[in-house]
């Protein structure tokens, strides 16, 4: 087998595992909701962190009816736009849209400004659904846990 059909099998290969662990991680973060005292739902590893994160906690805590894989549509520039949003929290005393994208990147750079255009894409969105609300846009890097405010 020449040196390129290897290399090419191996990045096929690599991006199968990277799909599919990124799929997994997704499946178990909607699972995520942090209750009162022993009742939360979900990885107990990842409980564990969110549980001791001032910054991650409201999105996932029962209390604030946060929303998972929530689905919006609508036209940007003309031209229909249907995404999923990973989470999604609603506050309507403070008028505010807070969402989280999540990423399994390593590499936080190489797909940055892929991300922060999707990430616009769901602002202008809301926007459009809560127009008298601030609108809020994270990415949280689920391989190491930062909460990167882009919007």
């Amino acid at each position: 087998m020449t040196q390129n059909l290897k290399d090419f099998l191996t990045g096929a290969k690599n991006k199968e595992f990277a799909t599919k662990s990124g799929t997994d991680m997704h499946t178990k973060m909607q699972r995520v909701v942090v209750h009162a005292g022993e009742r939360s739902v979900g990885d107990t590893d990842i409980l564990e962190i969110i549980k001791n994160r001032a910054d991650l906690l409201p999105f996932f805590a029962a209390t604030n009816f946060p929303q998972t894989e929530v689905p919006i549509a609508g036209y940007i520039n003309g031209v229909f736009v249907s995404r999923r949003i990973d989470r999604l929290l609603i506050n309507h005393g403070s008028k505010t849209v807070d969402f989280i994208d999540y990423k399994t990147d390593i590499d936080k750079t190489e797909f940055i400004e892929k991300y922060k255009k999707q990430l616009r894409e769901y602002a202008i969105l809301l926007r459009s659904a809560y127009p008298d609300y601030e609108i809020r846009g994270y990415i949280l890097w689920l391989h190491d846990w930062m909460l990167d405010r882009v919007i």
